[in-house]
């Protein structure tokens, strides 16, 4: 396993991201970075950072940050089709799969013990395409 270095100008696609699936209304329980996968906490309802240390809900991804938000700011998140530059430079292999990392809000390059599926395509060296947000929300 190893978790994918982010690129310092990580930013979300705006073209793909009109057309892609979105949760609008929400609040950040915590500091989100940009491009993190995020879930939403059922005892808040707040978002926070997906982290795949065990297969529970921080484990899940309702979306992915569009950009980096404050804990307590408003955040939308968006889904299935959205395009991101999230590499630094030739970092990624195109066509390979990324899952939720161990580290909240990374992804990694290995299936790990909560993410054996997959979040998001590398599509470039630098980008990749969420192809996966399950939703549940957790605990």
């Amino acid at each position: 396993m190893a978790l994918v270095t982010v690129a310092t100008d990580v930013s979300m696609d705006v073209v793909t991201a009109q057309k892609a699936p979105q949760i609008s209304g929400l609040l950040a329980g915590e500091d989100l970075a940009a491009a993190a996968p995020c879930y939403i906490k059922a005892a808040d309802g707040k978002v926070y950072q997906s982290d795949a240390t065990a297969a529970t809900a921080p484990g899940t991804v309702a979306g992915f940050a569009p950009r980096a938000v404050k804990s307590g700011q408003p955040v939308t998140l968006f889904g299935l089709g959205t395009r991101f530059r999230y590499a630094a430079a030739a970092g990624l292999t195109p066509n390979a799969i990324l899952y939720v990392g161990a580290t909240a809000g990374r992804l990694d390059t290995a299936a790990t013990t909560g993410d054996a599926v997959g979040v998001a395509l590398c599509v470039s060296d630098t980008d990749i395409v969420v192809i996966r947000a399950n939703g549940k929300n957790g605990a």
